[in-house]
């Protein structure tokens, strides 16, 4: 009786499977799952005590602030995720990467304590009206088409996602500079006018984070030949 050897198949051999092209998928769901845990954390550091006269009003800042900025945040994921598609240059893609992540999990956030202190997301009242004095905004108007100061406008943005390389690269940077201008001031207001300590706390990191991310994108246009507008 002759010994009989069954080999298994070999589960590892991919055969003729045609290889996959990376997608930028896998990233996008990572920032979803930060959000969630965000999410619950928020819970804890925002939600107000018993009493309900903690909590804000519609009209109140903290209200004012989350609606506008989760707006603002919106429009910087998508500039960086359509310049992400129109440039092969490492140093921008990496910037968008960071912007689109942070704004992301801060606009998660943003919404997430609306939806705790059961608030709408929108006002009849329009954006920024919860500003007081016109200190805060000084000579910053929107452009038009666009929502709030430094908010790229319809055309701006379709001439991006028809730009490409260096070109891109610079209207990106050049508009991202314009939006972190806009988004400093509404965050400095935030900071000043606030009642929610972790709101205060969150809107002076972004005026700190930003202004730091315009000073990288100025010297990323000086090495492009370019400068802010």
């Amino acid at each position: 009786m002759s010994d009989t050897t069954v080999t298994e198949p070999d589960v590892t051999d991919s055969g003729d499977a045609p290889a996959l092209k990376p997608s930028p998928v896998p990233w996008v769901v990572a920032a979803a799952a930060v959000l969630v845990a965000l999410g619950l954390l928020l819970w804890l550091v925002a939600a107000p005590g018993d009493d309900s006269s903690d909590v804000p009003t519609a009209a109140s800042a903290d209200a004012g602030f989350a609606r506008d900025m989760a707006v603002h945040h919106q429009q910087a994921v998508e500039l960086s995720y359509i310049v992400r598609d129109r440039t092969d240059d490492e140093d921008v893609r990496r910037l968008a990467y960071d912007i689109a992540q942070t704004q992301a999990n801060q606009r998660g956030m943003l919404l997430g304590w609306l939806d705790l202190w059961s608030l709408p997301k929108t006002s009849a009242d329009g954006y920024m009206a919860w500003m007081k004095g016109d200190g805060h905004m000084g000579h910053e108007t929107a452009k038009d088409g666009s929502l709030m100061p430094g908010m790229a406008t319809p055309t701006e943005i379709d001439q991006l996602g028809k730009a490409g390389g260096k070109e891109a690269e610079i209207l990106y940077l050049q508009l991202l500079t314009d939006h972190h201008m806009g988004g400093v001031t509404m965050a400095r207001a935030c900071a000043e006018q606030c009642e929610v300590p972790t709101e205060r706390q969150l809107a002076q990191g972004m005026v700190e984070g930003q202004q730091s991310e315009m000073r990288l994108m100025a010297d990323m246009l000086k090495e492009r030949g370019s400068a802010p507008r």
